[in-house]
């Protein structure tokens, strides 16, 4: 087939998954709160991506909340109040102020799993691994996160770069990726890279982690999935539930179709 046609098939394909995942509702990140933290033995904090709000997490939450774990999320603010346009690093210790908040309040609370999509995993990578987070934190699992980044953050740095400096952090060639990957991913916390090939907004391989020598440390693929879907399909879902049972240490379910384990490389 022609490269010109692939090419433009890519391209629209990354904005349609670009427009579905971008949020605009100025109220989404007003949520009826519904858990109840005095009892809360798996706590999961779910934690956005760039441009969006904690509205694309209602049909996740839902079925969190079914299967009897404690769903919370952190209002991560940015331009106009919402969006996730601020430094990954800087809501990395927004993030362990709110934990620590949270621990402090309810001392009974079992540990944390954090479930991060796009850039929220990388919030999610920053704190465990550089901000102490491991001491809190049992499972990270990362959903389309750009741990490599990705190449359409060279758009949003023409587009958005003069007020997010995210953005830049979020590029291929980000001496701040480049340094998050140094060292070994904390040994007592799994991490867990949930991915699509179909993924538009983080293509493949962006969203491969650095497994060699790592035990702890996974990518799985899920097929036919784009970035959006990753928060609603039901057979992503039942991955991220089978990976919440390996990480608090219960029996997995089965899985219809389990995902391979992927080569890093």
């Amino acid at each position: 087939m022609n490269p010109l046609v692939l090419r433009y098939r890519r391209w629209k394909r990354q904005l349609r998954d670009l427009a579905g995942y971008v949020h605009l509702d100025p109220n989404a990140n007003r949520i009826v709160r519904k858990t109840n933290f005095t009892d809360c033995q798996k706590p999961v904090l779910l934690l956005y991506g760039f441009f969006s709000t904690r509205r694309v997490f209602e049909v996740l939450e839902h079925r969190l909340r079914r299967d009897g774990y404690c769903v919370w999320s952190i209002h991560l603010g940015g331009a106009m109040d919402r969006f996730n346009t601020y430094g990954i690093d800087v809501l990395a210790r927004k993030v362990r102020e709110k934990v620590e908040r949270m621990y402090t309040r309810f001392p009974g609370m079992g540990p944390l799993t954090i479930i991060g999509h796009s850039k929220g995993g990388l919030i999610g990578s920053y704190y465990v691994k550089r901000l102490g987070g491991d001491q809190r934190v049992r499972s990270l699992i990362t959903l389309g996160t750009p741990h490599r980044g990705s190449r359409l953050a060279y758009l949003g740095c023409a587009t958005l770069g003069w007020f997010s400096r995210s953005m830049w952090q979020l590029t291929p060639v980000s001496p701040f990726l480049k340094e998050l990957r140094t060292g070994a991913f904390p040994c007592g916390v799994r991490l867990v890279s949930l991915y699509s090939r179909d993924d538009g907004v983080t293509p493949w391989p962006s969203a491969m982690v650095d497994m060699e020598g790592q035990a702890n440390v996974f990518n799985l693929e899920v097929p036919g999935v784009g970035h959006g879907e990753l928060l609603t399909r039901r057979a992503v879902y039942e991955v991220i539930r089978r990976e919440l049972a390996l990480g608090y240490g219960e029996p997995a379910p089965v899985l219809r179709m389990l995902p391979q384990p992927a080569s890093a490389s």
